[in-house]
């Protein structure tokens, strides 16, 4: 099991910034983050300045880090609301408030296996670094990413250049094969001879991703999308059911017991809900219903 990294507070400068197709990608120099980092760990980014109203932090997803002026970090995302916008909006030798890394990462295999990296959308930015730890360990990688339309595949260059193959799908058909990566799973997953699947896009892609894994009887580790406000466990906004080693569903914390999980563990359907039978879930007995999180 991975050893929890302690996360550290730094204010970072940007060294650069740049448009990725559909996205925007920061490099900051933060080298406290960047020696703690590993594949999968995210930050959580002050948004808005000193004066602003916009209490809470944004995270991010890590697409890339190096050594480079001490350590930095790179982030990918896409503009959704003011907080993102005043980000796109930040040029270089501005300086960021960040938390990381946070989270926990993805477990890499012990010994040499094949692995297939499926992503969506800006969430295969986090398989970048993943791939490189797994190819140390001389473990075969294929990557299948997808989008709804092609400037919004993130990665698709980088991943031809690192995998063994890569598959692209677009909703659209503008760019690979017509249809989402879920279509596509079960011929590559086939074509590859797969051991392992890892994951991360939108929660309806995973759902279908770990399905598939399922279905062919192969692990799926995927790594949540879910919107958190503070990245450490205090704000209980990203909870979702997840079932333990004992069976029992407990609402747990994508931001400190993930992002990364067990695919199977995930109750896919009911997130955004608290289920019935998940421990300490209100409701009277027999209640076959399940609350809302609002």
């Amino acid at each position: 099991m991975e050893t929890p990294v302690t996360p550290v507070q730094v204010t970072g400068t940007v060294l650069t910034t740049r448009r990725v197709e559909a996205y925007h990608a920061l490099t900051v120099v933060a080298p406290g983050i960047a020696e703690r980092f590993r594949p999968g760990h995210f930050v959580a980014v002050a948004v808005g300045g000193p004066q602003t109203s916009m209490l809470t932090r944004r995270a991010f997803s890590v697409h890339d880090v190096k050594p480079d002026y001490g350590g930095t970090v790179e982030f990918v995302f896409t503009v959704r609301g003011p907080g993102t916008s005043w980000l796109a909006g930040r040029r270089a030798r501005d300086t960021l408030d960040l938390v990381g890394p946070l989270g926990r990462p993805f477990p890499l295999p012990r010994d040499p296996v094949s692995c297939l990296l499926v992503g969506g959308e800006y969430g295969s930015a986090t398989l970048f670094g993943l791939a490189d730890a797994l190819q140390q360990r001389d473990c075969r990688v294929d990557f299948l990413l997808g989008g709804a339309s092609e400037d919004r595949v993130f990665g698709a260059l980088r991943a031809r250049r690192m995998g063994v193959t890569t598959t692209l799908t677009t909703e659209d058909g503008s760019l690979g094969l017509r249809g989402t990566v879920t279509d596509a799973l079960p011929g590559v997953i086939t074509d590859t001879r797969a051991d392992v699947v890892y994951a991360c896009g939108p929660m309806d892609m995973l759902r279908g991703v770990t399905a598939v894994s399922v279905e062919f009887d192969i692990p799926v580790q995927v790594a949540v999308e879910e919107a958190m406000a503070c990245g450490f466990g205090m704000c209980m906004t990203c909870v979702l059911p997840v079932i333990g080693d004992d069976g029992v569903t407990r609402m747990v914390r994508a931001c400190v017991e993930g992002p990364v999980f067990r695919g199977e563990r995930v109750r896919f359907d009911d997130v955004g809900t608290i289920p019935f039978d998940a421990l300490g879930a209100p409701g009277a007995p027999g209640h076959s219903g399940a609350r809302h999180v609002s």
